[in-house]
C-alpha cells in the first residue's frame, strides 16, 4: 500500500473549500444528479468496512446518498452529513437519515462511529478542520476513507472534449481535458496533509480501484451538468459545450467505454 509524501504535489489555489457557491450549487438539480451520476466499485465498499472497527458510518457531503446506499447495502448503519437541504430531502426519501450543516459545523454530540467516509467531496471541506472533526467522530481504529472517481475517457475522445473546452472555455485550467486518476494526486495530498495537520491518525495511504463503463451520448450529457461549477455557467455556454460534446461521441460511434478508476485516501484514528 503506498503511502502518500507529505507536501507533494503544490496544494492548488484558490482553495476549492472557500467557494461553497460552487460546493452548494448541486443541489439545483437535485433528482439529475441522482440519476446520472455513477455509484463506487463494489470492491472499495468492503475494502472500507471490512476495514473498520464497526458498521456505523458518517458520510461526508452524502448529496442524494449514492455512496450512503452502497454501504449501506453491505451492511454499514449511515448517517448522512450535507449543507444543501435540497440534496437531503432526496437521499430522505431513499430513507436516509441526514443531518443538514456542513462537515466543518457538525457537532457528533457525543457520538462514536466506526468510519468517516466521503466520495466526491472532501475536497469541499476545509482539510484540517475536516480531519479533526474526523478524528473527534471516530473511535480509535475508526477508519477514514475519502474517495473520487477519475474519469478517463478514450484518448482521442478526451483530446476532442478538451478541444470544445478550450474553444467556449479558454481561460479554464488543466484545459478541460479529464486529468484520469493520476490528475487527482493533487487533490489526494492536499488531504493527506490536511490529516497530517489536525492530527489523531496514521500515515495516510492511497489505494485505487479500477473499472469500466460504457456511457452512451445521452448518459453522458446528462452527467456532465452535475460536475462542479457546470451549472453556474452562463445557458448559452452550457449549450454550446453539450452540444460538441454530443458531436464528439457521434463522431466516435455514438458510445464510449471508460476505464478509470476510483482513489481513495485513506487513515486509520490512533
Amino acid at each position: 500500500m503506498p503511502t502518500l509524501p507529505p507536501g507533494q504535489p503544490p496544494v492548488p489555489r484558490p482553495e476549492s473549500h472557500q467557494q461553497r457557491q460552487v460546493a452548494e450549487s448541486f443541489g439545483a438539480d437535485a433528482g439529475r444528479y441522482d440519476r446520472a451520476r455513477p455509484g463506487y466499485p463494489e470492491a472499495m465498499v468492503a475494502r472500507i468496512i471490512s476495514a473498520s472497527p464497526g458498521p456505523r458510518i458518517v458520510d461526508v457531503g452524502t448529496g442524494t446518498g449514492i455512496a450512503a446506499r452502497q454501504f449501506g447495502a453491505a451492511g454499514g448503519q449511515v448517517l448522512g452529513v450535507d449543507p444543501d437541504a435540497r440534496m437531503a430531502e432526496l437521499a430522505r426519501r431513499h430513507g436516509l437519515p441526514v443531518e443538514v450543516t456542513t462537515f466543518e459545523s457538525w457537532d457528533p454530540a457525543g457520538r462514536v462511529f466506526d468510519a468517516v467516509i466521503a466520495g466526491q467531496s472532501w475536497h469541499w471541506v476545509d482539510p484540517v478542520a475536516g480531519g479533526a472533526k474526523a478524528a473527534q467522530a471516530l473511535r480509535p481504529g475508526g477508519r477514514l476513507a475519502l474517495f473520487w472517481n477519475a474519469y478517463q475517457p478514450p484518448a482521442e475522445l478526451n483530446e476532442a472534449f478538451a478541444v470544445i473546452y478550450r474553444r467556449v472555455l479558454p481561460d479554464l485550467p488543466l484545459g478541460g481535458a479529464l486529468p484520469g486518476p493520476d490528475g487527482y494526486s493533487v487533490l489526494g495530498a492536499r488531504a493527506a496533509d490536511g490529516l497530517r495537520q489536525a492530527g489523531g491518525f496514521g500515515e495516510p495511504e492511497e489505494w485505487r480501484f479500477g473499472w469500466q463503463r460504457s456511457f452512451r451520448r445521452a448518459e453522458w450529457l446528462d452527467l456532465m451538468p452535475t460536475t462542479g461549477g457546470f451549472s453556474r455557467l452562463p445557458a448559452a455556454q452550457q449549450e454550446q459545450l453539450l452540444a460538441g460534446m454530443g458531436a464528439a461521441i457521434d463522431a466516435f460511434g455514438g458510445t464510449f467505454t471508460m476505464t478509470s478508476a476510483t482513489v481513495v485516501i485513506t487513515a486509520a484514528r490512533s
